[in-house]
């Protein structure tokens, strides 16, 4: 990988060191061991069919945002999100988001910053779902955990900054441009026109949807998605006996995913390990769980959610006629904003 992605990988283990440590200092591994071993593993397979079923509708609503663009077949869409959900596993800072965009650039023959604009408006659907969430978690129960309340205010501002940005430069086009290349004027003109042309085409991947139906879709397919994640925490809650042991309510589940994903929407470390497990953590103290029984939740949910997507994602990266070094390098080579 070039020196550019060393430093943000070396930023991510730092992270994920940090949260491991702040995860692991007062539990007890005995208990932990205890925790794995009372644990019903039948709840795997219908977890695992949930989440098959949230990334099969995660890649049928990009459909529809690709489509004012061009049709994209659903296979092409279904295998470039798992590769990107591999390569996050082993990249930081959401880099396998740039891998999708290629994937789908290379087999559906159109330009991968288009492509990548359609994946920032994917993110900002999810941080709107994200807003409403938590908007509900509050309601229902205002004790959310601190750090995930922070955590959400910042990701929401984040987010609201971007979608400012993007409509300016949507609806401005040409001025922002001409913004862009006086800021850019110190490079040199074929590097500067690089990066104009950038610009350009990611703000082709911005673009409404093609009919009024396809918002009602959108917002379906949004809606069931997230549920789906929520009814993964709650068959976890079955597979460790919480609901019985710790009588939990059903607003946990909810309270959990809205904390959780702040590990997920920030860009942090590969995989979001020691992020994901930490708030899962905190999330659950709120309910009373001891910490070496939470702890054990959290690898063992987060483990379900990303394993088994290795295997498949390297079989896929095969399929393409890719190894996971070249998409690494692809990785790379696309954060240095190298316009496709």
């Amino acid at each position: 990988m070039k020196k550019s992605v060393n430093w943000k990988v070396w930023i991510g283990i730092l992270l994920s060191a940090l949260f491991l440590y702040l995860s692991f200092r007062k539990v007890n591994f005995a208990e932990m061991l205890s925790a794995f071993a009372k644990a019903n593993y039948w709840y795997v397979l219908p977890m695992l069919v949930v989440i098959a079923l949230s990334h099969f509708l995660r890649s049928w609503r990009w459909q529809f945002l690709l489509l004012p663009i061009r049709y994209v077949r659903l296979p092409t869409l279904f295998s470039a999100l798992l590769i990107g959900y591999t390569a996050n596993s082993f990249l930081p800072a959401h880099l396998g988001e740039l891998v999708r965009a290629y994937l789908v650039q290379r087999n559906a023959k159109m330009s991968g910053s288009a492509v990548f604009g359609t994946i920032v408006v994917e993110r900002i659907i999810d941080v709107l779902t994200l807003l409403l969430l938590m908007a509900l978690t509050l309601l229902v129960y205002p004790e959310l955990p601190e750090v995930a309340r922070q955590g959400g205010y910042f990701t929401i501002a984040g987010m609201v900054v971007i979608m400012l940005v993007l409509l300016v430069m949507k609806v401005h086009r040409a001025k922002s441009l001409h913004v862009l290349r006086s800021l850019t004027g110190f490079l040199a003109a074929d590097r500067q026109k690089k990066i104009t042309d950038l610009v350009s085409a990611f703000l082709e991947g911005v673009v409404p949807l093609k009919s009024a139906s396809h918002y009602a879709i959108v917002v379906l397919l949004s809606l069931i998605i997230w549920a789906c994640y929520g009814a993964v925490f709650q068959l976890g809650f079955y597979a460790f006996g919480f609901t019985e042991t710790y009588s939990l309510p059903w607003m946990a589940a909810l309270v959990l995913l809205v904390t959780t994903t702040i590990a997920v929407v920030v860009p942090s470390s590969p995989g979001y390990v020691g992020a994901y497990h930490y708030l899962c953590l905190m999330a659950l103290l709120q309910f009373h769980v001891p910490e070496s029984e939470a702890l054990t939740f959290a690898f063992v949910v987060h483990g379900i959610n990303f394993l088994p997507l290795i295997p498949v994602g390297l079989i896929l990266i095969s399929l393409e006629g890719l190894s996971l070094k070249q998409v690494q390098n692809r990785a790379a080579y696309d954060s240095e904003g190298t316009p496709q």
